[in-house]
C-alpha cells in the first residue's frame, strides 16, 4: 500500500469536509427548480460555503502558505512560501442542473526561487463528491486514485482515442477557434466528449478513462491540479505551442506522448491555417 504524505492527508481531509456538504446541498438541487432564481443563488452560496471551509481547513494546517481562490482571490501568505490553488466547485452548471459530474480541486504551488513568480505544483488533489473518488499525486511520486497508482492510456492510433474537450459556451471562450481545432480532430479519432468540469477531464486522463484532451480559456483553479496528475501518470501536458508551463491554463493539450504529438500536429495545422487566413485577407 502506497505511503500518503501528511500533505496528501491535509487535502484529501478539506475536500473530503467540503465534499460532504456539497453533497448535501447537491440533494437539495432538485427541490430547487421551480424557482428560476432559486436555484443559481442556492448553488452560488454552495460553492462560497465550500471555499470557506477549504480555506479554513487549509489555512489551519499551513497558517502561513498563500492561496489562490476562485471566489476570494489571491491572499498572499509569508514570503518564499508556497501557495494553495483552490476550485472549491468545479462543474458549477452540472451542479445547477442535478448532473452529478463535479468535483473540488486543490493544488500546491512553490515559488519561484528568485522571488519573480510561482513554479512548479508539487501536489495536487481532485474530490468526487458524488463518486467519493480522491485523485491525488506528488511530484516524482506519482499519481494515484485512493491508492492504486495511475497511468495515462497506452493508446497511440488516433482512430482508437476518445478525447475529451470543453466547448466555448456564452460570453465565454472562441468558439471559432474551438470549431476548428475540433473540426481536425474530430473526423480522426473514436470520440469526442465534453462532460464540464476540466479537473475531472485530467484526472480521467490520468487514469486512462480519457487518451487525450484539449481546451483553452480556462483559469489556474481549474486545471493546477489535473496538469500534475495527468505528468505523474507519465502523460504530457502543454499549451497549443507545445511549451510546458508549471500550470497551463489559458491553453491546455495534454495526453500519452504518442497521441500528444499527434493532437499537436493536427492542432497547430488548425490554428496555422486560420493565421494564413487572417494575414491573408485582403482589406475591404
Amino acid at each position: 500500500m502506497v505511503a500518503i504524505s501528511g500533505l496528501i492527508r491535509v487535502m484529501e481531509r478539506a475536500a473530503r469536509k467540503a465534499g460532504n456538504r456539497l453533497r448535501r446541498d447537491f440533494g437539495e438541487v432538485a427541490h430547487l427548480q421551480v424557482s428560476r432564481k432559486g436555484p443559481a443563488d442556492f448553488v452560488s452560496k454552495a460553492d462560497q460555503n465550500s471555499e470557506r471551509t477549504l480555506y479554513d481547513e487549509l489555512l489551519n494546517a499551513r497558517p502561513d502558505w498563500g492561496f489562490e481562490l476562485e471566489e476570494g482571490g489571491r491572499i498572499e501568505g509569508a514570503p518564499g512560501m508556497p501557495r494553495w490553488v483552490v476550485d472549491p466547485l468545479d462543474g458549477t452548471s452540472n451542479f445547477l442542473h442535478g448532473i452529478p459530474h463535479f468535483a473540488i480541486s486543490i493544488a500546491a504551488q512553490e515559488p519561484k526561487p528568485d522571488g519573480s513568480g510561482w513554479g512548479d505544483v508539487f501536489a495536487a488533489c481532485v474530490y468526487q463528491p458524488v463518486t467519493d473518488e480522491t485523485f491525488w499525486a506528488e511530484k516524482s511520486r506519482g499519481a494515484w486514485l485512493q491508492d492504486a497508482r495511475l497511468r495515462v492510456s497506452s493508446r497511440g492510433r488516433l482512430a482508437d482515442a476518445l478525447i475529451a474537450t470543453g466547448t466555448p459556451f456564452h460570453g465565454h471562450g472562441d468558439f471559432d477557434e474551438w470549431s476548428r481545432i475540433s473540426g481536425a480532430i474530430a473526423p480522426q479519432v473514436a470520440g469526442i466528449r465534453r462532460f464540464g468540469a476540466a479537473s475531472l477531464d485530467l484526472a480521467w486522463l490520468a487514469a486512462g478513462r480519457f487518451d487525450g484532451y484539449w481546451e483553452s480559456d480556462l483559469s489556474v483553479w481549474d486545471t493546477a491540479a489535473g496538469c500534475l496528475l495527468v505528468r505523474e501518470a507519465g502523460g504530457f501536458v502543454t499549451d497549443y505551442r507545445g511549451r510546458s508551463l508549471p500550470i497551463c491554463d489559458r491553453q491546455v493539450l495534454a495526453a500519452n506522448d504518442t497521441l500528444h504529438s499527434r493532437l499537436h500536429k493536427s492542432l497547430a495545422g488548425a490554428l496555422k491555417g486560420t493565421s494564413e487566413r487572417v494575414a491573408t485577407k485582403k482589406p475591404a
